[in-house]
């Protein structure tokens, strides 16, 4: 089975995933759809990840629809418009520690939120079987392993973290409209993703620009925690191959086979920034800075993706250290778009193109 996908509506498609899974389909030969890019644009959201794609594509395959996943009206409004045959569910609010400050903001993007798409489409649809909603979905939703074992799709749910748990809901949420409205869904849990244009609250890039700017490196704890490693042009390309191939009602886990304990990732960075600037990798350790734990800190996330490969022939192509050392580099050489995220200058600037939030 190949789906055929026409009018694809990418929620949150100005984020760090959607915008490089916007960036990868506009380009994969396979689809010649639209895509429709409805974002809230909140403080993680950039327009201006995608200004190559508004450039070549803006008005022809490309359309940017700023809103709010809850506000029912709008989305409905897209719907209506656009044709909408295929939702790709990406927007999320997606910070752990935030997660643990404001809990109540996660509860309404990730569960009301979710709920909101999720009716809409059942009422548009009515029963048609030529749809599909796809869940974007995180590892996090099954809780912590210990020093063996991975996630696989049949591992219980065991959330720790108001992230976490927002984003179970949502999850159970979806299978439960696939079982009792016909709903075609299908779910990918992922591990945690790494690359460019990824917000730089995130390990990764905030790593990266504390080192080009001399700034400490918090860790938490002792930094034993570990995390397994996707870039996210891997993810993009396993969130469309599950899309076009995958079986309806079912998940799939998708991981990049790459656990790092994090105080060994801040150390690898550490060499990969002195590579590229001609800084000396001790000077860089040096800024390491062990901090207080998170409350309900997960010890380790390990996904085995056996499923996805058998199945759907999906593999990994970008090993860890290269994706790094591109990784570095992006935000060397992007350090314009850097100031930007940080700056008022462009929020402004998004007030004026589309509109005060």
């Amino acid at each position: 089975m190949t789906r055929s996908l026409a009018n694809v509506l990418i929620t949150g498609g100005c984020g760090f995933i959607g915008s490089n899974f916007i960036r990868y389909i506009l380009k994969n030969d396979g689809f010649r759809g639209r895509v429709i890019n409805l974002d809230a644009l909140t403080y993680a959201g950039n327009a201006g990840n995608l200004m190559d794609m508004e450039s070549e594509h803006g008005g022809k395959r490309y359309f940017f629809e700023k809103a709010d996943i809850c506000d029912r009206p709008a989305v409905e409004s897209i719907f209506s418009r656009y044709d909408i045959d295929t939702i790709v569910h990406f927007a999320a609010e997606s910070h752990v520690d935030r997660s643990v400050q404001d809990p109540e903001a996660f509860v309404k993007t990730n569960v009301l939120g979710t709920y909101t798409m999720l009716d809409i489409a059942r009422k548009a649809w009515n029963n048609r079987k030529d749809t599909l909603f796809h869940h974007v979905s995180t590892d996090e939703v099954f809780g912590s392993l210990g020093k063996t074992g991975y996630f696989t799709e049949s591992t219980p749910y065991d959330p720790r973290s108001p992230y976490s748990a927002t984003k179970a809901g949502s999850d159970h949420l979806v299978n439960a409209y696939r079982h009792t409205y016909g709903l075609q869904t299908t779910v990918t849990n992922c591990s945690n993703n790494y690359g460019p244009f990824q917000f730089p609250e995130k390990l990764v890039p905030l790593m990266i620009l504390n080192m080009l700017e001399g700034r400490p490196l918090p860790v938490y704890g002792e930094g034993k925690n570990v995390r397994d490693w996707l870039y996210v042009e891997d993810h993009a390309s396993a969130i469309w191959l599950v899309m076009r191939r995958g079986e309806t009602g079912e998940s799939y886990a998708v991981g990049g086979g790459n656990e790092w304990e994090n105080l060994t990732l801040v150390n690898t960075l550490c060499e990969k920034v002195a590579a590229a600037t001609g800084k000396e990798p001790t000077t860089l350790r040096k800024l390491i800075t062990f901090v207080k734990d998170r409350p309900g800190h997960d010890l380790r996330y390990a996904i085995d993706c056996l499923r996805i490969k058998n199945d759907l022939g999906w593999r990994q192509s970008v090993d860890f250290d290269t994706g790094l050392k591109m990784t570095v580099r992006w935000y060397i050489d992007n350090m314009r778009w850097v100031a930007n995220v940080r700056s008022g200058a462009y929020r402004e600037w998004i007030d004026l193109n589309y509109g005060k939030r």
